[in-house]
């Protein structure tokens, strides 16, 4: 019940947060870590890619991660740059698995960026990744430095997103991609402030206006900013379904109630327990990958 009351708390206060960065922050510490890792093996925080038979979000939230890398056609030579990086479990899976040179990340969260900072000394590889607090519409980095800049489900944070767009064209060297993983309504007609079920609260209360927008506007601002070739494709079918049914059958897994506390595993049962609401505004969500390159 206490840690309830805390989290309603943290939740009002920002609510409350007019700085859009500020805000971004607090949305992202409002969770205890202990609820929403409970009985998981990562700490992915995307929505995840979900192939057929696929049960668990750890398995899901590498996968998308998977899809990033390819389609920015990650090489071992390369240095990457990830903006908003969550707890990092991306840029430890890029190291060992694409054997890319250096991976920076870029996090408004001293939570997110503490944690990476400590596994990357922890598993030595301080060397390689390099994590720390900064802002996407103003990274601070040399023009023409890094080979690949990345955001894995966070550029509708980003305030606005055009500006980081223009931020990653900056840093980028010549031929080097911008990828992302990214939320967007399916149409421009869908007004954001409708959504109204409270999984989907972060729509409402985390994404600027500025942000709002389909595909089409996508990548014309992607072309904007000075990007050629720019692909903003959905995986939507691949995305949102298997997160609901994750999400919603979380609160009934022995391993989850054995590890939360009772009135968390409560209040996530009453979280998720419109189905038929969350089905329809889910279907009015867009999810993509959207891919450019700087010439």
């Amino acid at each position: 019940m206490l840690e309830n009351l805390r989290t309603f708390g943290r939740v009002i206060r920002t609510l409350a947060t007019k700085d859009p960065v500020t805000r971004v922050r607090r949305f992202y510490e409002i969770q205890s870590p202990d609820v929403e890792f409970a009985a998981r093996t990562t700490r992915y925080m995307n929505v995840g890619y979900w192939e057929d038979g696929v049960t668990s979000i750890d398995v899901a939230g590498e996968a998308l991660a998977t899809k990033l890398a390819d389609a920015a056609g990650f090489k071992p030579d390369d240095t990457v740059l990830d903006v908003g990086f969550g707890y990092g479990d991306q840029d430890f899976a890029w190291l060992r698995d694409r054997r890319v040179a250096k991976v920076h990340g870029i996090n408004v969260t001293p939570r997110h960026v503490e944690h990476a900072s400590e596994r990357a000394r922890r598993e030595g590889l301080a060397d390689r990744a390099d994590f720390q607090l900064g802002t996407a519409t103003e990274l601070p980095f040399p023009d023409a430095s890094v080979d690949r800049v990345v955001a894995l489900e966070s550029a509708f944070h980003f305030y606005p997103r055009s500006a980081f767009f223009a931020e990653a064209f900056r840093v980028l060297r010549p031929g080097g991609t911008l990828a992302t993983a990214d939320i967007i309504p399916l149409s421009n007609d869908t007004a954001r402030m409708s959504i109204s079920s409270g999984p989907l609260s972060f729509v409402k209360f985390s994404i600027p206006d500025e942000n709002w927008h389909d595909r089409t506007v996508y990548a014309e601002q992607l072309a904007a900013a000075g990007f050629v070739n720019p692909e903003v494709r959905s995986i939507q079918d691949r995305t949102w379904e298997g997160w609901r049914r994750f999400q919603a059958a979380r609160p009934n897994d022995p391993a989850f109630q054995a590890e939360a506390e009772r009135s968390a595993v409560k209040g996530m049962a009453n979280h998720w327990r419109d189905e038929a609401l969350i089905k329809k505004e889910l279907a009015l969500l867009d999810y993509v990958i959207a891919v450019a390159h700087k010439p």
